[in-house]
């Protein structure tokens, strides 16, 4: 008999508390808007980071995020951040069964055909990160229906906030797909950083008896102490590597090899793996290292595949 499915929250407990400090942020964010992306990014950075970046001449791995944002300009990149359009990228690169089933694309939640979608599902932008909603019951889509985010969630615009331009290039659109469930709850997300293929760490989010916890491991699965202070609490305990920890590493390798830096989250049980999103620019790459060492050593693997004008 399978498990009963576990109600959770989309976002995961403790990785978007609001702290007065943050509220400051988003009220400084809104004062610097009509900036330059340049000047923005730098003044961003500083405030998060309590220091000025070098995007001309970028060493540190959140220098060279702004650095991607402002001059590196690949098509491609559009397809990648699009989290519908990924699917097709990676149903050619990899295959089918490593693809999350798609019900419906669209900005109508209205024109849904609710019953070609089989619950659990989740709901959520294509071009936005941290907006969505888990669908469990008949309720909760009346309930999505009546509030109806989709409107507010079309509006927004990452290539404005945080100046990432590749979401310029993304249609807005609303995504409802197949949950996957593992263990009768929501699976742990294996985010794997790779520089031309490489992977350097793999960063693991995962929630326990109803808590947010995130740690870091090498791909000897060998802890590290890397910690973000910002994002979720430490994990105290070790994490198991993954049955299909193999498979894994060859599809990251398989989807990385063709770019100088990839962010590759996937899903996993004993039965599957699953890619979830390619990201681009990590958390904006306005993270805080813990030790801050991290911040240049993982700067040191990324080999730039682009050119930044003036840089000596």
């Amino acid at each position: 008999m399978e498990k009963p499915v576990r109600e959770e929250t989309f976002l995961i407990p403790g990785s978007q508390s609001r702290s007065l400090k943050q509220m400051f942020h988003h009220l400084i964010w809104r004062v610097i808007a009509p900036l330059p992306d340049k000047l923005y990014l730098k003044l961003k950075y500083w405030v998060i980071k309590g220091e000025w970046p070098d995007i001309d001449r970028p060493r540190t791995f959140c220098e060279k995020v702004q650095a991607r944002k402002l001059y590196d300009r690949k098509p491609i990149y559009a397809m990648l951040v699009d989290k519908a359009g990924v699917k097709a990228f990676v149903a050619e690169k990899l295959g089918h069964a490593y693809v999350t089933p798609t019900y419906w694309v669209g900005t109508d939640l209205a024109a849904v055909d609710w019953t070609k979608v089989s619950l659990p599902a989740v709901v959520k932008p294509t071009h936005a990160s941290t907006q969505g909603r888990f669908l469990y019951t008949q309720a909760d889509i009346r309930r999505l229906l009546e509030d109806n985010p989709a409107p507010a969630w079309l509006k927004l615009d990452h290539a404005h906030y945080n100046r990432e331009w590749a979401y310029s290039a993304v249609e807005p659109q609303v995504l409802i797909e197949a949950m996957l469930v593992v263990d009768g709850g929501v699976p742990w997300d294996y985010r794997f950083f790779t520089f031309d293929g490489v992977v350097s760490h793999i960063e693991v989010n995962m929630r326990v008896d109803g808590k947010g916890y995130a740690c870091h491991y090498t791909p000897d699965w060998v802890r590290l102490p890397l910690h973000d202070p910002d994002y979720l609490e430490a994990y105290p305990g070790e994490v198991p590597k993954p049955a299909r920890f193999d498979e894994m590493m060859r599809i990251v390798e398989a989807v990385g090899r063709d770019f100088d830096f990839l962010r590759i989250d996937l899903y996993a049980s004993d039965d599957w793996v699953r890619l979830g999103e390619v990201t681009l620019y990590p958390d904006g790459g306005f993270m805080r290292f813990d030790p801050a060492d991290y911040d240049r050593l993982l700067g040191e693997k990324w080999t730039l595949g682009f050119k930044i004008p003036n840089a000596a």
